[in-house]
């Protein structure tokens, strides 16, 4: 199995508070129309700790069932609770899940020693391939790049991280210390291009939720030696990949969505919405790139 490519972490769909599964399913066909390699339900743009362990479970069969074998199915199962990352992580597997997204765990703030234990426990309970997410603006640590070495070296389902530290820097560092069949992908639209240029295979977008096929365009030029192609796709979504990320994720990314039809913009507390200058801001990107 091979991560190449652009994969959606999909928003979860609201209405009226509770998980709207027609949207989502539409919103799955969506992607896979817009020849997406991968989506990635309840992962942290998919508002996770808001949802209960049985909606968080539904979430994901539905998006096994919508997908139907058409794309990979990389399920969020990741906690800050161990025992719940494995739960989890095992219902996704018995579920038919083709991979499982693990993020590091949150508040906690473990040792490097206590990440190595963190995800050893899930990976000696399942066989189903894992990957990594480090993302330090959220979680306040990283998964540091020789415990990343560690985990691929001693654990075969350990197979790639979504890397979301904002640095090409670290990307060098994780491909210059990893195998080359360890794949890294970006965590972060706005640098997918310069993550590729220095090893990553592709991203786990956000903005994709919107313009599946044209993150899937720049995906496949840049892999095919079209850099040129690329760059220029980059260039004109630019402004969008930022501005996603006005307002914490996934608020911004619902309220464009909703402006196009596809869902509400419900989020859960302690999220809401966007304040008006963020949606007059948002607003105006969208008419400059024809959305």
């Amino acid at each position: 199995m091979t991560f190449a490519g652009a994969h959606t972490a999909l928003v979860t769909p609201f209405r009226n508070g509770q998980f709207d599964t027609e949207a989502f399913r539409q919103l799955i066909e969506a992607q896979i129309a817009g020849g997406i390699s991968g989506i990635i339900p309840v992962g942290t743009t998919g508002e996770s700790p808001t949802l209960d362990h049985d909606e968080h479970l539904k979430v994901i069969e539905v998006a096994i069932q919508t997908a139907n074998k058409r794309c990979l199915v990389i399920a969020g199962t990741g906690s800050n609770s161990t025992s719940e990352a494995i739960s989890l992580t095992q219902a996704a597997e018995k579920a038919g899940a083709d991979a499982v997204l693990l993020v590091a765990p949150y508040y906690n703030k473990p040792s490097q020693e206590g990440l190595y234990r963190h995800f050893k426990a899930i990976a000696e309970a399942v066989k189903i391939p894992i990957v990594l997410y480090s993302i330090p603006g959220r979680c306040g640590i990283e998964i540091g790049v020789e415990t990343t070495a560690r985990l691929a070296k001693d654990f075969k389902n350990i197979v790639a991280i979504k890397e979301a530290g904002g640095s090409a820097e670290r990307v060098n560092q994780l491909r210059n210390a990893l195998p080359a069949g360890f794949e890294v992908l970006s965590g972060d639209d706005s640098l997918t291009l310069p993550f590729m240029s220095v090893g990553a295979v592709g991203v786990i977008s956000v903005a994709s939720n919107i313009i599946p096929a044209e993150v899937v365009r720049m995906v496949r030029h840049y892999l095919a030696g079209e850099s040129s192609k690329a760059l220029e796709i980059h260039q004109k979504y630019y402004p969008l990949f930022k501005d996603l990320f006005i307002e914490p994720n996934p608020v911004p990314a619902k309220f464009v969505l909703a402006r196009l039809g596809k869902m509400t913009c419900e989020v859960r507390l302690p999220l809401c919405e966007m304040a008006s200058a963020s949606v007059q801001r948002l607003t105006e990107t969208l008419s400059r790139i024809g959305l």
